[in-house]
């Protein structure tokens, strides 16, 4: 996962980390171990498409 590229898509969309980690229904201390780690649920990525309308998913969550 590009955790660079989904930082900078969350900042285009104007929000934080934390923002979306309550979006997602999760403690944004667990949002930042995934992100670390690079490793979220098909649940969670869905969201985040949706969310923060990325285009090439692929690119950022499969690399």
């Amino acid at each position: 996962m590009k955790q660079n590229e989904l930082k900078a898509i969350i900042v285009k969309n104007g929000l934080t980390q934390q923002e979306v980690a309550h979006k997602l229904g999760i403690t944004p201390k667990t949002f930042y171990k995934k992100m670390k780690v690079g490793v979220f649920g098909t649940d969670e990525v869905r969201k985040m498409i949706d969310l923060l309308q990325i285009e090439n998913p692929a690119y950022i969550f499969l690399s």
